[in-house]
């Protein structure tokens, strides 16, 4: 009995110490280096050279206040997709990154729109207030135009997933699976934005 606990003492100081560790992928971005990058836990990134992008993603739909959305509105800008919903752990989880990057770039050309998968207006509002979310979402519940506008850019069903789109509207770089920091994603944006400059 003394050696199955002193196994499980042994087990948990691992994990704990494991999870005191630098995250590699943050320090990586960091360095700027090999940015194509699969965790074990799946969280994957990718980024697009401008000369491999495809077609310009052409959307339209209803903002969770009630509001129209379209790809038009963010012409010229690099715009941050996001698709969550509001039960998801890791959505609720990375919200706070999300916004922290977007408050990072407030008076530059770079817009973020959620895109909600699956909640009705008044849950996505509740979230977006209870995780101080200040970038309005897109509800794609029973919006089947707005998810087919995405589905071939993105696994719709691997949520989250963020998607960083340059300043004429192709993805650049796709994250799959919770952001870990915001300063990833900054390192994304920052990137596609000053392509162009």
């Amino acid at each position: 009995m003394r050696r199955i606990l002193s196994a499980a003492v042994v087990a948990v100081l691992a994990v704990s110490l494991a999870a005191c560790t630098t995250d590699p992928l943050a320090e990586q971005y960091r360095a700027g280096d090999n940015k194509g990058y699969i965790a074990a836990n799946g969280f994957q990134t990718q980024e697009i050279a401008p000369d491999q992008r495809g077609e310009p993603v052409d959307f339209k739909g209803t903002l969770d206040n009630g509001s129209p959305v379209s790809s038009a509105d963010f012409s010229g800008k690099v715009l941050v997709v996001n698709f969550w919903y509001a039960t998801c752990g890791p959505c609720i989880i990375e919200a706070p990154r999300l916004e922290q990057a977007y408050q990072s770039f407030q008076g530059q050309d770079v817009a973020f729109l959620g895109i909600n998968t699956y909640d009705q207006g008044p849950t996505a509002l509740s979230f977006a207030r209870d995780n101080k979310v200040s970038y309005s979402s897109a509800l794609a519940v029973n919006d089947a135009e707005l998810k087919l506008a995405f589905n071939d850019k993105t696994p719709l069903n691997a949520t989250p997933t963020t998607l960083v789109l340059d300043k004429q509207g192709r993805v650049a770089a796709r994250i799959i699976g919770e952001l870990p920091e915001a300063s990833i994603l900054e390192s994304m944006v920052r990137t596609v934005l000053e392509e162009n400059a």
